[in-house]
């Protein structure tokens, strides 16, 4: 299938088959794609938590509010969380990464590769909300990548943004790890009644959202 008709026939999922998991071997590949998804900098602010047992997602139910309960039948899910701060030791583990990596063979400038990635994000250490947005949008970009990836492997999902998110972290121990959540996606595969399944797609025109500036 091209990505045209892939974006074309993928669609939010409203009702789950509750006893049709995600191989590992697809959940693998889905965790591989968030992990090599792109970020500004490379600075990679997140983490991805995998929910796939009964009992945690029974634990996380006072977090999900009404209008999301259907998608709770979904049998796995991942959530997304960002750091309330950026440490001295992550910038040096992700230097040392892209070292080890081979990033920097040839790099012969005295000024260390990454002090544009360092200064830059170092203008959220008392802006803890600008943090939030910063980390946010990367995480964002990687929900995008492991959507359209479910879609090829013909998973269904359904993006999660409808959580009290700060009860969340009380819940999974987040806030005691110096993150937040931002985001939540539900995977496996649709329900024989799913009721968006047969509805038709609907975009706004190609004129009305995209523009030249020349």
């Amino acid at each position: 299938m091209d990505i045209l008709q892939l974006m074309r026939t993928r669609y939010t999922t409203k009702h789950y088959d509750p006893t049709r998991r995600v191989s590992d071997e697809d959940m693998q590949t889905l965790l591989e794609v968030l992990r090599l998804s792109p970020s500004s900098t490379n600075i990679q602010p997140w983490k991805f938590y995998v929910i796939d047992t009964p009992e945690v997602k029974e634990k996380i139910m006072p977090a999900v509010k009404d209008f999301n309960i259907e998608r709770m039948k979904a049998p796995q899910f991942i959530f997304f969380t960002v750091p309330t701060h950026f440490s001295e030791e992550y910038f040096e583990e992700l230097y040392r990464q892209e070292e080890k990596d081979g990033r920097y063979q040839g790099w012969t400038n005295p000024e260390r590769p990454d002090a544009i990635r360092m200064t830059y994000s170092r203008k959220f250490d008392n802006d803890p909300e600008g943090l939030l947005r910063y980390a946010s949008n990367q995480a964002f970009i990687a929900l995008g990548c492991v959507t359209v990836a479910a879609a090829s492997l013909g998973v269904d999902s359904t993006i999660l943004g409808g959580l009290d998110f700060e009860l969340l972290d009380q819940i999974c121990g987040f806030k005691e790890k110096a993150e937040r959540s931002v985001v939540g996606i539900a995977l496996g595969y649709r329900a024989e009644n799913d009721s968006n399944a047969k509805r038709p797609k609907s975009r706004l025109p190609k004129e009305r959202v995209i523009e030249f500036l020349r």
